[in-house]
């Protein structure tokens, strides 16, 4: 059972930091336009800041999503729907894992991937 998980883990964790599709600005534009900005800044600040900073700089307890790794090219929207389904062991930060988060519909996940990507944008890290 034991080498059951961590092997899931492990396929996990290679599947979130496989490569994805280069963060182009079609890409974004659509994860923006896909979602609900003002409604995913709400669920952000609802279930994501505690951890990932309202201003998403990170805390003590999550790093922050206006940083290069969090970039479309890196964690794109298939890393973060993974997240929030299944948490994440720790592999670029010095974090505890992130558990899953639940009660989040995926029209809630689009909305918060857009807000973070809009944020992304005008902190001048996306084109």
């Amino acid at each position: 059972m034991r080498l059951l998980l961590i092997t899931t883990t492990l396929v996990l964790l290679l599947t979130a930091c496989a490569s994805e599709p280069s963060g182009t600005p079609e890409t974004v534009a659509d994860d923006v336009a896909a979602g609900d900005v003002a409604a995913g800044e709400t669920l952000y600040q609802a279930n994501c800041a505690q951890c990932h900073g309202a201003d998403l700089q990170g805390t003590d307890q999550g790093p922050p999503h206006l940083d290069a790794v969090y970039l479309p090219n890196h964690h794109g929207e298939f890393s973060f729907r993974a997240a929030v389904q299944n948490g994440v062991q720790p592999h670029h930060w010095q974090f505890g894992p992130m558990p899953p988060i639940d009660g989040l519909s995926e029209q809630d996940v689009t909305d918060i991937i857009a807000f973070v990507r809009a944020e992304q944008q005008l902190a001048g890290l996306l084109e």
